[in-house]
C-alpha cells in the first residue's frame, strides 16, 4: 500500500518509544461500569509499562455532547483515582486538522460522495443477527457527471475507497485479527452529511498527533481497528497497539450503556460505598484480583505485572456485572 508522507510527517508518536495510552470518553452521559473497566485497563496498560495517559474528550457529536457531562466525567475519573498526564484535549475545535487529512485522501482520488440515507441502506441490505453491515457500493460507480448533478441538489456523506486486501494485526488481549475491508466492511464514511468528520478519521488523526501508542477500549470496537489501521497506512501515520477488553453486560446479556442508571457511578458508590469499593468489585469480576475487596488503582498496580494483566483478560469477550 502506498503511503503518504505529506500528512502526519510531524506526528509526535512516530519516533517515541514511550507507551502512551488514552482515556477517550464521549460526553453524552455519566460514566458507568463498562466505561470504568475500559479506563482502568487503559490506565493499567500504560502504568505497567512505565508510560503515560492522555485524556481526550471525544465530542464530535455536537448534538449529544454536553460540557457538563465532560466536566462530570473528569471529576469521576479523578474520584476513581484514574489520573492522566496530558489533556484534556477536545475534538470540536479540530476541524481544520481533520480537513487536512480528508483533503490528503481526496486529492489522491480515495474518497467519493455518497447520497444513500440510512433508510436506503437498511432497505438494500439489512444484516442478520451477528453479521456486519457491508456497504454495497451503491454510489461508488456513479459517473462524475451524476455526482456533480446530485451534489447540486442534495447533501452527501463522503466514503473512503477500500481495497480487496486483508488488514491483519495481533490484539494484545483478543489475539490475531484479520479483516478484508472490501468484503467485510465496504467503503466507510469519513465525513458525514452535515459536514462533520466521522469517528474513524478523527481518532486516527488525534492518536498520531497526541502521541498515542496504546489504544485500550471495549470489545465492541474491535471491528473498527482494521479501518483505523487502513487509514493510518494511507495517511502515513504510525500504528498503535490495540487491546480490546471484555464488554460489561447485565445478567440478561444486555450490554450496559449510559442509559443503565443502576450501573452509573453514583449508583455504584451507593452500593459499594467508596471509589475503592467500585474499583475492587469491577477488578474482581474481570479476574484482575482473586477477591471482591476494596482496592485503589495504585494498589492494584502493585498486585499486577503486565503479563499477569494480559493473562487475566486474554480472550474474554464479556463479563457479567452483578
Amino acid at each position: 500500500m502506498t503511503e503518504s508522507k505529506a500528512f502526519g510527517s510531524n506526528c509526535i508518536g512516530a519516533n517515541d518509544q514511550t507507551v502512551v495510552g488514552r482515556f477517550a470518553p464521549s460526553p453524552s452521559g455519566r460514566i458507568h461500569a463498562g466505561n470504568i473497566l475500559a479506563y482502568l485497563c487503559a490506565w493499567l496498560v500504560a502504568q505497567l509499562q512505565g508510560g503515560r495517559v492522555v485524556l481526550r474528550i471525544e465530542d464530535l457529536d455536537s448534538e449529544r455532547s454536553k460540557s457538563a457531562y465532560a466536566e462530570a466525567l473528569m471529576r469521576d475519573l479523578e474520584r476513581l483515582g484514574l489520573t492522566w498526564d496530558e489533556g484534556p484535549y477536545y475534538q470540536q475545535n479540530r476541524d481544520e486538522v481533520y480537513a487536512a487529512a480528508f483533503d490528503s485522501l481526496s486529492e489522491r482520488g480515495l474518497t467519493y460522495p455518497c447520497f444513500c440515507t440510512r433508510a436506503d441502506l437498511h432497505a438494500a441490505s439489512a444484516p442478520h443477527a451477528g453479521e456486519r453491515f457491508v456497504y454495497p457500493g451503491t454510489c461508488r460507480s456513479l459517473s462524475e457527471e451524476a455526482r456533480k448533478e446530485l451534489l447540486s441538489v442534495k447533501p452527501a456523506a463522503w466514503r473512503l475507497l477500500t481495497r480487496d486486501c486483508d488488514i491483519a494485526f495481533t490484539d494484545e488481549l483478543q489475539g490475531p485479527v484479520s479483516m478484508n475491508l472490501a468484503s467485510d466492511c465496504g467503503d466507510f464514511v469519513i465525513r458525514r452529511f452535515d459536514g462533520s468528520f466521522a469517528y474513524q478519521l478523527a481518532v486516527v488523526v488525534d492518536d498520531a498527533e497526541q502521541g498515542v501508542t496504546s489504544v485500550v477500549r471495549g470489545y465492541d470496537l474491535l471491528d473498527s481497528s482494521p479501518q483505523q489501521r487502513y487509514l493510518q497506512d494511507l495517511l502515513g501515520l504510525p500504528h498503535v497497539e490495540y487491546a480490546h477488553v471484555p464488554l460489561v453486560v447485565a445478567p440478561d446479556g444486555r450490554r450496559l450503556s449510559k442509559r443503565n442508571r443502576d450501573a452509573e457511578l453514583e449508583s455504584l458508590l451507593g452500593r459499594f460505598g467508596t471509589p475503592e469499593g467500585v474499583i475492587g468489585h469491577i477488578s474482581y469480576l474481570a479476574g484482575l484480583i482473586p477477591y471482591d475487596e476494596t482496592i485503589a488503582p495504585d494498589e492494584l498496580l502493585c498486585e499486577l505485572t503486565y503479563s499477569k494483566f494480559v493473562e487475566s483478560l486474554q480472550g474474554k469477550k464479556q463479563i457479567v456485572f452483578s
